[in-house]
């Protein structure tokens, strides 16, 4: 299987550094309760047991999955990357044309996004239909609810 590049912020970089600690201890817990599992005697019958071995397979399917993400990251705010457009990172400051409400969202990877921050995912639509622009430019943007206009007024990476 070919590794290919993730570009993550250093937030998002931190965020899977933080899930691959957490997934490593329950792991350990996982061994120890498989482990007390296995003393209650037969293995077949012992519903504990077989959940405790699906759950662990999961979160060592995820422990590798983190690792390979860690380990092809690429930190975006360590590359040059233009910094009057649009990329991921940035934080961009939009004038909803019908309704004339600014917002401001940051491009995140989708492992740090966090609407509630006003992260969102560069991979969503809203993000797709402004990658590339620059401020002062106005963009009609296809989103789930119809299309939108926005005017960009101002892209920063903070």
């Amino acid at each position: 299987m070919a590794s290919s590049d993730v570009y993550l912020t250093k937030e998002g970089f931190e965020k899977l550094k933080e899930e691959l600690a957490k997934l490593n201890r329950q792991k350990n817990d996982l061994s120890h309760e498989i482990g007390e599992a296995r003393e209650q005697g037969d293995l077949r019958e012992n519903a504990g047991y077989a959940a405790a071995r699906d759950k662990q397979r999961f979160v060592l399917g995820r422990i590798e999955e983190m690792q390979t993400k860690i380990g092809n990251a690429k930190i975006i705010d360590d590359l040059a990357v233009n910094k009057d457009e649009i990329r991921l990172g940035a934080t961009v400051t939009l004038l909803d044309e019908a309704s004339k409400n600014q917002v401001e969202y940051t491009l995140s990877s989708a492992d740090a996004t966090d609407p509630s921050l006003g992260r969102i995912s560069v991979d969503s639509p809203l993000a797709q239909g402004l990658l590339g622009a620059k401020a002062g430019t106005k963009v009609r943007v296809k989103l789930p609810g119809g299309e939108k206009a926005f005017e960009i007024v101002r892209v920063e990476y903070k």
